[in-house]
């Protein structure tokens, strides 16, 4: 990913937080011909996992069917990349106050590139599948209790194709109207909050970029 100096994350714990929150990445593989393959899927970072501001050297589990070929790649070769990213919100000239001047789109993007490494063994697929979904129901204020659902999760695991992910390296763009004055922050901000067309995360994401420039 091409990442330009203007757009940084505000910290690298913010990438750390990016990742947790925004689970569902696109998991891509070189194939031996044809173009790369590539399959959307969560990819978790266990919750007792503490990776301080850099996920470079964790470990992250993921898991996909079996139906799906693309698992058997990680046996050819364990190169992958995993896309994260955030809704993206457009930027309409209409709030900027000033001319000449174009649209944009804001957005936030985390790459993590690493090596995969197949989980062959059914009751520690089971604890991928297990850590997935509390991981996913930690997200909401009533969680869904998957113990009375344990007995079906055993019988389709030899569906599922579960691996890890040794992170090698990471790289972050957090395009969020930096290069733009305050006031017209401001404004950006509160059309993604209150807009005809919503983007809450970036909302977030803008207001912790605000509280790191003071």
């Amino acid at each position: 990913m091409h990442t330009y100096p203007s757009y940084p994350p505000p910290d690298g714990r913010a990438v750390v937080d990016f990742v947790r929150e925004n689970p569902f990445a696109v998991v891509v593989s070189p194939a031996p011909e044809g173009p790369p393959v590539a399959t959307h899927l969560p990819m978790i970072l266990p919750p007792e996992t503490d990776p301080g501001e850099s996920l470079a050297g964790v470990t992250m589990y993921g898991h996909m069917g079996r139906a799906n070929p693309h698992w058997r790649l990680f046996r050819e070769r364990a190169d992958v990349l995993m896309v994260f990213s955030s809704s993206h919100g457009y930027v309409s000239p209409s709030l900027y106050g000033f001319a000449p001047t174009a649209p944009t789109l804001d957005y936030a993007a985390v790459h993590l590139t690493g090596e995969a490494t197949l989980i062959e063994d059914a009751a520690a697929a089971l604890e991928v599948v297990e850590r997935t979904v509390s991981a996913l129901e930690s997200m909401r204020p009533a969680q869904w209790d998957p113990e009375p659902s344990r007995e079906l999760f055993e019988r389709i695991i030899g569906k599922v194709a579960a691996f890890s992910v040794r992170v090698t390296g990471q790289q972050a763009m957090f395009k969020l109207s930096q290069d733009m004055p305050e006031d017209v922050r401001g404004r950006v901000r509160d059309d993604f909050d209150r807009g005809p067309h919503r983007h809450p995360g970036l909302v977030r994401l803008m207001d912790h970029m605000e509280e790191a420039r003071r």
